[in-house]
C-alpha cells in the first residue's frame, strides 16, 4: 500500500514539473511574440531600396531609390521632404502601448476597411510589413498592426503607435495618393546646363529679350534679334533666380477643368531654355482672375490675383504637359524686361 502512494506521488511530482515546463515555456513564447508583434521600425533605413503603399480606394504608390533619386510608380521623382519624413517615420516609430482588449474588435474591424499596407523591401527581400490605420481620438497616436512575415500572417494584437518626442498621428505620412508625392520642382539650372534663355512677353513684345551663353561669356539679344550692351552681373543676377522654382499645386490629375479653361486663354509670357544637351523646354504664364476676397483684404480693386498665377509646362521625366500654381515670390523676378540689364 505504501508502495502504492509513493508512485503515485513520482507520478504527481513528474506531473507537476512537466506542466511548470510548459507554462514557462509558453510564458517565454508569448513573451517573445508579443516583443515581435511590436517591432514596427526599421532602423537602417539606408537599406531600404523600395517602399510600396497601398490603400482600400485602389490607390497603389511604389516608391523606389534611384542613382538620380526616389521616384514614384517610375514615373516622377519624389519630393525630398516627403521621403525624408517617410524614411525617419519608418526609422522612428514605436508603440506608445497596447490596444485594450475592450477595444481590440472594433479598432481590427475599423481598419480592415481603411488601413494603408505598408511593405518596405531591402533590394528583393521584403524586409517589414504592416498595416497603418486611423488616429486615436487625442490625434497623438496611430493604429497600426504588424504581420508575420515568416508565417505569412498578421499578428493578432494592434498598437496604438507614435513617434517619441513628436505629439500628432502618423497616417498622413502613409499616403498612397501618388500626387502627393511627386515634386512640385518646375526649374532648377545651373549656367553650364544651358545654351540659352529666351523670356517672350506676350503683351508688351518689345520687353522680350534672350541671353546666349558660351564658354562662360554672354550674349544680351532684344527682340528684334539684335545685340545690346549689358551689365554682366545683372545677367549672372537673373540666371541665379532660374534655381529652387518650385510649384504650390500641381492641377493636371487634380483640377482637369480648371486645367482645360486655362487651355482656352492666352499666357502673358513665355519661358524658353535650351540646353547644351540640344532639349528644350518651355513655360507659358497665365494671370490668374482675382475676385472680391482678394480685393477686400488688399482693398485694391485688381483683375489679376497679385499673388498667385498659373504656369504650364512639360514634366522634367515624363515629357507630359503639367499645369500648376505658382507664386510670384517666386516666379516674379522672371518676368523682367531688356532695361533690367542695362
Amino acid at each position: 500500500m505504501k508502495m502504492k502512494k509513493g508512485y503515485a506521488l513520482i507520478i504527481i511530482l513528474f506531473l507537476l514539473i512537466v506542466a511548470a515546463y510548459f507554462v514557462k515555456n509558453l510564458k517565454g513564447k508569448s513573451s517573445t511574440l508579443n516583443e515581435e508583434a511590436k517591432n514596427f521600425k526599421v532602423e537602417d533605413t539606408t537599406s531600404i531600396t523600395k517602399i510600396i503603399l497601398s490603400d482600400k480606394r485602389n490607390n497603389k504608390v511604389v516608391l523606389k531609390r534611384t542613382e538620380k533619386g526616389w521616384t514614384v510608380n517610375d514615373k516622377y521623382f519624389v519630393r525630398d521632404d516627403a521621403i525624408s519624413t517617410l524614411l525617419y517615420t519608418i526609422r522612428m516609430v514605436d508603440v506608445k502601448y497596447p490596444v485594450p482588449k475592450s477595444m481590440k474588435a472594433g479598432v481590427l474591424r475599423t481598419m480592415s476597411g481603411i488601413a494603408t499596407e505598408v511593405q518596405i523591401f531591402a533590394g528583393s527581400n521584403l524586409i517589414k510589413q504592416y498595416y497603418v490605420g486611423h488616429n486615436t481620438q487625442d490625434y497623438e497616436g496611430t493604429f497600426m498592426l504588424l504581420k508575420n512575415l515568416d508565417d505569412d500572417r498578421n499578428y493578432e494584437e494592434p498598437f496604438v503607435c507614435y513617434i517619441p518626442g513628436f505629439q500628432g498621428f502618423l497616417s498622413v505620412r502613409y499616403s498612397a495618393d501618388a500626387e502627393e508625392w511627386r515634386s512640385k520642382t518646375i526649374i532648377n539650372v545651373v549656367p553650364p546646363m544651358l545654351k540659352s534663355v529666351e523670356y517672350k512677353n506676350m503683351i508688351i513684345p518689345d520687353s522680350s529679350f534672350k541671353i546666349e551663353l558660351s564658354d562662360n561669356n554672354f550674349k544680351l539679344i532684344n527682340n528684334k534679334n539684335q545685340p545690346e550692351s549689358f551689365n554682366p552681373i545683372k545677367v549672372k543676377q537673373y540666371l541665379t533666380y532660374l534655381q529652387n522654382l518650385n510649384a504650390t499645386a500641381l492641377l493636371t490629375h487634380k483640377e482637369p477643368h480648371l486645367v482645360d479653361s486655362i487651355n482656352r486663354i492666352q499666357p502673358f509670357s513665355k519661358l524658353i531654355l535650351s540646353f547644351q544637351n540640344n532639349q528644350q523646354r518651355e513655360y507659358r504664364f497665365y494671370y490668374k482672375a482675382s475676385n472680391a476676397s482678394i480685393n477686400s483684404k488688399y482693398n485694391i480693386e485688381y483683375k489679376y490675383d497679385p499673388d498667385i498665377l498659373f504656369i504650364q509646362y512639360q514634366d522634367l521625366v515624363t515629357n507630359e504637359n503639367e499645369t500648376a500654381l505658382i507664386q510670384y515670390y517666386g516666379f516674379g523676378k522672371l518676368f523682367q524686361n531688356i532695361l533690367y540689364f542695362k
